[in-house]
C-alpha cells in the first residue's frame, strides 16, 4: 500500500510510545486517523495534539483484552471514516517474572492484551475490510521476544511469540484467498518507552511486588530497564513501520544485531543444542 494520503488508520496504544510515534508517521503521510489506548486522559490530550495540527482523527478509549471494547472501536472507526486501510495492533504490556513465579492473572492480564487484544482485532476488523474490497495492510506488533526467548519475561515471550506465528497464519490466510490485505509483523528490540511501567494500568492488588521477586529476576528487571532507556527512539521504530507498509514488508526487525540474535535461535534447533543465553 503505497500511498497513503487520505487513507485511515487504526491504532491501538496510541497515546504515547511506538504508538503515538507510528500516528505522527501515519498523519505525516496524510492518513486519518482513529487513535485507541486505555487511558482517556492521554488519549484526549495527544487526539487533541493531531487536531491542533490540522489531522482529521478521533480517539476511542479501548481495552484491547475486551472483545467488546475491540468491536466498539471497529464500530466507531467504519462509521466515522467508512473503512480503515491501515490497522495498527499495538497496545502491549510486560513485566518480570520467573516462570514459576507468575500467577494465573498475571496470564490472563498478559495474553488477554498482548495476544487476545489482536485476535479481537483481527474479527472485528478484517471481514470488514475485505468486504470494501479495497487495499490495505495489518501491523501486529510482536517483540524479539517473540523470536528468542529471554530469561524473567517467560509469560511475555509467551505471548510474543503468539503473536508472530498468528500473523505468520494470518498472511496465509489472507494470501491464499488473493486478497488485497498485506500483513507485517513489527518485532522490535530494546525501545525507549515505559512499556517496563505497565503494571501502572493494572489493578493494584494485582502489580508486581519488586520488594518480592527472587534475585536472578529483580537483576533481569534492572538490566531490561537499562536497555529500554538506551533503546531506539520510538520515531525510529515508526518510520520502518510506515516503510515496512508501503514496501509490503512481512517482518519488521528494527535492530542491527536481531537477524544475527534469530540465527543463533535456528542454529540451537538445527543442532539440537541447549537453548543460547543472549545478551540484553
Amino acid at each position: 500500500m503505497k500511498d497513503l494520503k487520505n487513507k485511515i488508520a487504526v491504532i491501538t496504544g496510541a497515546a504515547e510510545g511506538i504508538g503515538k510515534a507510528i500516528a505522527v508517521a501515519a498523519a505525516t503521510q496524510g492518513m486519518k486517523l482513529v487513535l485507541a489506548d486505555i487511558s482517556a486522559s492521554k488519549l484526549d490530550a495527544t487526539v487533541q495534539e493531531f487536531k491542533t495540527n490540522g489531522t482529521e482523527v478521533i480517539g476511542v478509549v479501548t481495552d484491547v483484552a475486551s472483545e467488546a471494547a475491540i468491536e466498539h472501536l471497529a464500530h466507531q472507526a467504519f462509521n466515522e471514516f467508512g473503512n480503515v486501510h491501515l490497522l495498527v495492533n499495538n497496545a502491549g504490556v510486560a513485566f518480570t517474572k520467573a516462570a514459576w513465579e507468575t500467577t494465573a492473572q498475571d496470564w490472563e492480564w498478559i495474553m488477554g492484551v498482548n495476544l487476545y487484544g489482536v485476535t479481537h482485532a483481527l474479527r472485528a476488523f478484517i471481514p470488514r475490510m475485505l468486504a470494501n474490497g479495497e487495499e490495505g495492510h495489518i501491523v501486529n506488533t510482536a517483540s524479539m521476544a517473540g523470536m528468542i526467548s529471554a530469561p524473567a519475561l517467560a509469560a511475555y515471550n509467551v505471548s510474543k511469540f503468539g503473536v508472530v506465528t498468528l500473523s505468520e497464519g494470518l498472511y496465509h490466510d489472507l494470501t491464499l484467498r488473493q486478497s488485497k490485505l498485506g500483513v507485517s509483523v513489527l518485532c522490535p528490540s530494546w525501545v525507549n518507552t515505559r512499556i517496563i511501567e505497565s503494571e501502572r494500568n493494572r489493578d493494584a492488588s494485582q502489580r508486581t511486588n519488586v520488594d518480592k521477586l527472587e534475585r536472578i529476576s529483580a537483576k533481569a528487571s534492572a538490566n531490561i530497564m537499562k536497555a529500554v532507556q538506551n533503546g531506539l527512539t520510538p520515531e525510529e521504530v515508526a518510520k520502518q513501520v510506515i516503510d515496512a507498509v508501503q514496501a509490503n514488508q512481512f517482518y519488521i526487525l528494527t535492530h542491527a544485531d536481531s537477524h544475527a540474535a534469530v540465527n543463533v535461535r535456528a542454529q540451537d534447533i538445527l543442532l539440537n543444542r541447549q537453548p543460547s543465553l543472549m545478551p540484553i
